[in-house]
């Protein structure tokens, strides 16, 4: 939904911006929900590896935490709200929650999948946001892409024999 105030000037189309706060609410849903998921292994994680994990976690989380700020700004300067709550980020994200507390090792692998989800929604964004010439958002995106799949690396080679 876009903000009632005055037009918006800034080089970028009205159904250029449209497409892009589509695709970057999208990406702020799979994060916050990525976020949740974090937190949740943070606080639940059990086994051998409890201390490595939960320091792990609390890191990917307070790093997508603010993440979802950067995100939820970015749609704001593009003249339209974003999505805040539970029902609006469980009918954009394409993280699937948990069921139960997983193993620790379930965990890491949900959290790769996690990380590889948000790192496709963020790679179809900037296409988007490309065809738009918005650069502001094209490189907001490059470097969620980056800590995505840097993430997904990281806790897949915790999951190497």
């Amino acid at each position: 939904m876009q903000n009632q105030q005055e037009k918006l000037n800034i080089g970028i189309s009205d159904a250029h911006r449209k497409r892009i706060v589509d695709s970057l609410s999208r990406l702020l849903a799979d994060t916050y929900t990525l976020y949740l998921k974090t937190h949740n292994f943070h606080w639940n994680v059990t086994g051998p590896q409890f201390r490595t994990l939960h320091l792990m976690f609390e890191e990917q989380y307070n790093e997508l935490w603010t993440s979802t700020d950067v995100i939820a700004e970015r749609i704001r300067a593009l003249g339209h709200f974003a999505p805040a709550t539970y029902r609006e980020f469980g009918k954009l994200t394409a993280i699937k929650e948990p069921d139960g507390v997983p193993p620790s090792t379930d965990m890491i692998r949900q959290l790769v999948e996690g990380n590889e989800t948000v790192a496709r929604t963020a790679r179809e964004a900037f296409g988007v946001a490309d065809e738009a010439a918005d650069e502001a958002t094209a490189d907001l995106l490059t470097q969620r892409l980056q800590v995505h799949e840097k993430t997904a690396w990281m806790l897949r080679s915790l999951l190497e024999k």
